[in-house]
Protein backbone atom coordinates (compact mmCIF):
# COMPACT_ATOMS: atom_id res chain seq x y z
CA UNK A 1 0.00 0.00 0.00
CA UNK A 2 1.72 3.41 -1.00
CA UNK A 3 0.96 6.78 0.93
CA UNK A 4 0.53 9.42 -1.52
CA UNK A 5 0.15 13.02 -0.43
CA UNK A 6 -1.58 15.73 -2.78
CA UNK A 7 -1.41 19.23 -1.31
CA UNK A 8 -4.25 21.66 -2.73
CA UNK A 9 -4.93 25.28 -2.85
CA UNK A 10 -7.59 24.68 -4.67
CA UNK A 11 -6.72 25.83 -7.96
CA UNK A 12 -7.57 24.05 -11.32
CA UNK A 13 -3.47 23.69 -11.16
CA UNK A 14 -3.60 21.55 -8.25
CA UNK A 15 -6.83 19.23 -9.55
CA UNK A 16 -4.69 18.86 -12.39
CA UNK A 17 -1.98 17.26 -10.16
CA UNK A 18 -4.52 15.30 -7.93
CA UNK A 19 -5.66 13.62 -11.55
CA UNK A 20 -2.75 12.70 -12.46
CA UNK A 21 -2.33 11.12 -9.69
CA UNK A 22 -4.99 9.12 -9.53
CA UNK A 23 -4.38 8.26 -12.78
CA UNK A 24 -0.49 7.22 -12.63
CA UNK A 25 -1.60 4.63 -9.51
CA UNK A 26 -4.48 3.76 -10.99
CA UNK A 27 -3.18 -0.24 -10.97
CA UNK A 28 -1.82 0.39 -7.08
CA UNK A 29 -3.07 0.19 -3.56
CA UNK A 30 -2.64 3.36 -2.49
CA UNK A 31 -4.01 5.80 0.49
CA UNK A 32 -4.53 9.55 -0.65
CA UNK A 33 -4.02 12.30 1.47
CA UNK A 34 -5.65 15.30 0.63
CA UNK A 35 -3.66 18.70 2.49
CA UNK A 36 -4.88 22.15 2.37
CA UNK A 37 -2.65 24.52 4.43
CA UNK A 38 -3.24 28.19 5.44
CA UNK A 39 -0.38 29.96 5.84
CA UNK A 40 0.31 32.09 9.48
CA UNK A 41 -0.10 35.17 7.30
CA UNK A 42 -3.31 34.01 5.75
CA UNK A 43 -4.75 34.25 9.77
CA UNK A 44 -2.53 36.82 11.35
CA UNK A 45 -4.37 39.46 9.71
CA UNK A 46 -6.00 43.00 10.52
CA UNK A 47 -8.65 39.97 11.72
CA UNK A 48 -6.12 39.43 14.32
CA UNK A 49 -8.59 40.74 17.25
CA UNK A 50 -11.50 39.16 15.80
CA UNK A 51 -9.93 35.57 16.20
CA UNK A 52 -9.10 35.32 19.71
CA UNK A 53 -9.47 31.54 20.51
CA UNK A 54 -8.77 28.02 19.10
CA UNK A 55 -12.06 27.61 18.21
CA UNK A 56 -12.28 30.79 16.01
CA UNK A 57 -9.79 29.64 13.54
CA UNK A 58 -11.14 26.65 13.66
CA UNK A 59 -14.54 28.42 12.06
CA UNK A 60 -13.07 31.05 10.13
CA UNK A 61 -10.13 29.08 8.02
CA UNK A 62 -9.92 24.86 9.08
CA UNK A 63 -13.58 24.11 9.03
CA UNK A 64 -14.46 25.82 5.10
CA UNK A 65 -10.90 24.27 3.69
CA UNK A 66 -12.63 20.95 5.25
CA UNK A 67 -15.60 21.73 2.64
CA UNK A 68 -13.68 22.61 0.11
CA UNK A 69 -11.58 18.94 0.51
CA UNK A 70 -14.61 17.15 0.65
CA UNK A 71 -15.83 18.58 -2.41
CA UNK A 72 -12.59 17.48 -4.05
CA UNK A 73 -13.69 13.86 -2.85
CA UNK A 74 -16.96 14.10 -4.45
CA UNK A 75 -15.33 15.59 -7.62
CA UNK A 76 -13.14 12.43 -7.38
CA UNK A 77 -15.88 10.00 -6.82
CA UNK A 78 -17.34 11.65 -9.98
CA UNK A 79 -14.74 11.99 -12.55
CA UNK A 80 -13.45 8.24 -11.77
CA UNK A 81 -14.54 4.80 -11.85
CA UNK A 82 -15.11 3.55 -8.37
CA UNK A 83 -11.48 1.55 -7.90
CA UNK A 84 -11.54 -0.51 -4.22
CA UNK A 85 -7.58 -0.13 -3.71
CA UNK A 86 -7.79 3.86 -3.90
CA UNK A 87 -8.76 5.30 -0.12
CA UNK A 88 -8.76 8.69 -0.20
CA UNK A 89 -8.50 11.08 3.05
CA UNK A 90 -8.15 14.63 3.74
CA UNK A 91 -6.11 16.93 6.02
CA UNK A 92 -5.83 20.38 6.86
CA UNK A 93 -3.63 22.93 8.92
CA UNK A 94 -2.72 26.22 9.42
CA UNK A 95 1.29 26.27 10.17
CA UNK A 96 3.90 27.05 7.73
CA UNK A 97 3.52 25.30 4.42
CA UNK A 98 6.97 23.01 4.63
CA UNK A 99 6.69 22.42 8.10
CA UNK A 100 3.02 21.04 7.58
CA UNK A 101 4.50 18.92 4.34
CA UNK A 102 7.25 17.32 6.29
CA UNK A 103 5.10 17.03 9.18
CA UNK A 104 2.56 14.78 7.18
CA UNK A 105 5.83 13.06 5.57
CA UNK A 106 6.44 11.72 8.62
CA UNK A 107 3.07 10.83 10.62
CA UNK A 108 1.36 9.33 7.03
CA UNK A 109 4.64 7.82 5.86
CA UNK A 110 4.34 9.38 2.60
CA UNK A 111 6.21 7.32 -0.20
CA UNK A 112 4.77 10.57 -2.38
CA UNK A 113 4.50 13.35 -3.17
CA UNK A 114 2.26 14.78 -6.27
CA UNK A 115 2.20 18.53 -6.51
CA UNK A 116 1.10 21.18 -9.43
CA UNK A 117 2.80 23.68 -10.68
CA UNK A 118 1.85 26.88 -13.04
CA UNK A 119 3.72 25.96 -16.11
CA UNK A 120 7.17 27.94 -17.00
CA UNK A 121 6.27 31.05 -14.36
CA UNK A 122 5.77 28.78 -11.44
CA UNK A 123 9.01 27.11 -11.98
CA UNK A 124 10.63 30.51 -12.63
CA UNK A 125 9.30 31.44 -9.41
CA UNK A 126 11.15 28.43 -7.49
CA UNK A 127 14.27 30.49 -7.56
CA UNK A 128 11.99 33.07 -4.68
CA UNK A 129 10.59 29.92 -2.84
CA UNK A 130 7.36 28.88 -4.65
CA UNK A 131 5.84 26.41 -2.64
CA UNK A 132 6.26 23.64 -5.38
CA UNK A 133 9.94 24.35 -5.49
CA UNK A 134 10.45 24.58 -1.63
CA UNK A 135 8.80 20.92 -1.78
CA UNK A 136 10.95 19.50 -4.11
CA UNK A 137 14.21 21.43 -2.83
CA UNK A 138 13.35 21.05 1.28
CA UNK A 139 11.50 17.90 1.66
CA UNK A 140 13.20 14.92 1.53
CA UNK A 141 10.69 12.63 -0.43
CA UNK A 142 9.89 11.23 -3.73
CA UNK A 143 8.01 14.33 -5.40
CA UNK A 144 6.10 14.48 -8.85
CA UNK A 145 5.91 18.25 -10.37
CA UNK A 146 3.01 18.59 -12.36
CA UNK A 147 2.60 21.39 -14.90
CA UNK A 148 -0.82 22.69 -15.42
CA UNK A 149 -1.04 21.95 -19.02
CA UNK A 150 0.10 18.05 -18.66
CA UNK A 151 -1.86 15.42 -19.23
CA UNK A 152 -1.57 11.68 -18.35
CA UNK A 153 -0.57 9.38 -21.03
CA UNK A 154 0.93 6.01 -20.67
CA UNK A 155 4.79 6.30 -20.06
CA UNK A 156 7.08 5.35 -22.92
CA UNK A 157 9.74 7.12 -22.43
CA UNK A 158 11.95 8.93 -19.84
CA UNK A 159 14.13 11.24 -20.03
CA UNK A 160 17.46 11.65 -17.24
CA UNK A 161 19.79 14.23 -17.09
CA UNK A 162 22.88 13.59 -15.59
CA UNK A 163 26.49 14.98 -15.71
CA UNK A 164 27.60 11.65 -14.44
CA UNK A 165 28.82 12.85 -10.89
CA UNK A 166 26.82 10.31 -8.38
CA UNK A 167 27.11 12.30 -5.18
CA UNK A 168 24.65 10.18 -4.31
CA UNK A 169 23.55 6.87 -3.14
CA UNK A 170 22.72 4.81 -6.26
CA UNK A 171 20.08 2.88 -4.52
CA UNK A 172 17.96 6.57 -4.81
CA UNK A 173 17.20 5.57 -8.35
CA UNK A 174 15.43 2.47 -7.12
CA UNK A 175 11.56 4.48 -7.91
CA UNK A 176 12.69 5.45 -11.32
CA UNK A 177 13.54 1.81 -12.07
CA UNK A 178 10.44 0.58 -10.53
CA UNK A 179 8.37 3.40 -12.83
CA UNK A 180 10.41 2.29 -15.73
CA UNK A 181 9.67 -1.64 -14.66
CA UNK A 182 5.77 -1.12 -14.37
CA UNK A 183 5.17 1.00 -17.56
CA UNK A 184 7.43 -0.84 -19.46
CA UNK A 185 8.89 2.60 -20.59
CA UNK A 186 12.24 2.94 -21.77
CA UNK A 187 14.76 5.24 -19.92
CA UNK A 188 17.44 7.93 -22.35
CA UNK A 189 20.02 9.13 -19.92
CA UNK A 190 21.37 12.06 -21.36
CA UNK A 191 24.55 13.63 -20.37
CA UNK A 192 24.94 17.20 -21.45
CA UNK A 193 29.03 18.73 -22.36
CA UNK A 194 29.33 22.39 -22.74
CA UNK A 195 32.51 21.05 -25.38
CA UNK A 196 33.13 18.34 -27.11
CA UNK A 197 35.35 16.72 -23.94
CA UNK A 198 35.53 12.70 -23.20
CA UNK A 199 34.14 11.67 -19.90
CA UNK A 200 36.89 11.83 -17.58
CA UNK A 201 37.33 8.62 -15.20
CA UNK A 202 35.45 9.05 -12.40
CA UNK A 203 32.40 9.92 -15.23
CA UNK A 204 32.93 6.92 -17.40
CA UNK A 205 32.79 4.69 -14.12
CA UNK A 206 29.67 6.03 -13.51
CA UNK A 207 28.38 5.79 -16.64
CA UNK A 208 29.45 1.87 -16.74
CA UNK A 209 27.80 1.91 -12.84
CA UNK A 210 24.39 3.49 -14.31
CA UNK A 211 24.54 1.11 -17.62
CA UNK A 212 24.72 -2.33 -14.98
CA UNK A 213 21.92 -0.43 -12.86
CA UNK A 214 19.63 -0.52 -15.48
CA UNK A 215 20.83 -3.53 -17.12
CA UNK A 216 17.12 -5.06 -16.80
CA UNK A 217 15.70 -2.04 -18.10
CA UNK A 218 15.70 -0.82 -21.87
CA UNK A 219 18.35 1.70 -21.88
CA UNK A 220 20.12 4.01 -23.41
CA UNK A 221 22.65 7.09 -23.60
CA UNK A 222 22.89 9.99 -25.28
CA UNK A 223 25.21 13.11 -25.59
CA UNK A 224 24.47 16.55 -26.29
CA UNK A 225 27.12 20.14 -26.32
CA UNK A 226 25.48 22.86 -25.76
CA UNK A 227 26.39 25.60 -23.35
CA UNK A 228 23.50 26.04 -21.72
CA UNK A 229 21.81 22.59 -20.39
CA UNK A 230 18.46 23.83 -20.11
CA UNK A 231 18.46 24.66 -24.17
CA UNK A 232 19.86 20.92 -24.61
CA UNK A 233 17.58 19.17 -22.51
CA UNK A 234 14.42 21.41 -24.45
CA UNK A 235 15.67 20.17 -27.69
CA UNK A 236 16.18 16.37 -26.66
CA UNK A 237 12.36 16.34 -25.41
CA UNK A 238 11.21 18.25 -28.30
CA UNK A 239 12.59 15.39 -30.80
CA UNK A 240 11.70 12.65 -29.05
CA UNK A 241 8.63 10.89 -26.94
CA UNK A 242 9.29 12.00 -23.58
CA UNK A 243 7.15 11.62 -21.32
CA UNK A 244 8.89 12.54 -18.11
CA UNK A 245 12.17 13.86 -17.06
CA UNK A 246 13.57 12.25 -13.79
CA UNK A 247 16.19 14.40 -11.83
CA UNK A 248 18.32 13.60 -8.21
CA UNK A 249 17.27 16.78 -6.03
CA UNK A 250 20.96 16.64 -4.56
CA UNK A 251 22.58 17.25 -7.70
CA UNK A 252 21.02 20.91 -7.35
CA UNK A 253 23.09 22.65 -9.49
CA UNK A 254 22.72 20.47 -12.59
CA UNK A 255 18.97 20.23 -11.50
CA UNK A 256 18.59 24.25 -11.33
CA UNK A 257 20.07 24.57 -14.62
CA UNK A 258 17.24 22.42 -16.21
CA UNK A 259 14.71 23.88 -14.31
CA UNK A 260 15.44 27.81 -14.46
CA UNK A 261 15.63 29.66 -17.51
CA UNK A 262 16.21 33.35 -18.44
CA UNK A 263 13.71 33.70 -20.57
CA UNK A 264 10.83 32.03 -19.65
CA UNK A 265 8.44 32.00 -22.72
CA UNK A 266 11.05 30.00 -24.49
CA UNK A 267 10.33 26.57 -22.04
CA UNK A 268 7.73 24.71 -23.46
CA UNK A 269 8.40 21.58 -22.28
CA UNK A 270 8.18 22.95 -18.77
CA UNK A 271 4.32 23.53 -19.52
CA UNK A 272 3.79 19.61 -20.57
CA UNK A 273 6.38 17.14 -18.80
CA UNK A 274 6.08 16.04 -15.76
CA UNK A 275 9.29 15.93 -13.30
CA UNK A 276 10.28 13.54 -10.79
CA UNK A 277 12.52 14.51 -8.26
CA UNK A 278 14.01 11.87 -6.43
CA UNK A 279 15.40 12.26 -2.87
CA UNK A 280 17.76 9.97 -0.65
CA UNK A 281 15.87 8.91 2.10
CA UNK A 282 16.72 10.96 5.79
Amino acid sequence: MKNILLPTDFSENSWNAIKYAVNFFEKEACNFYLLHVNKPSDIVTNEAEYIESQNSIENVYVEPARQKLHKIRQKISQRFPENKAHKFYTLTGYNFFIKSIRECVEEKKIDCIVIGTKGASGLKKIIVGSNTGDVITKVKCTTFAIPERAEFRNLKEIAFPTDFSLTYDIQILDTLREILEKCQATLRILHIRKNKTDLNTDQYENKELLDYYFNSIPHSFHYLTNKKVEDAVQCFVESRNINMICMVAKNLNYFQQILFHSKVEEISYHIEVPFLVLHEKP
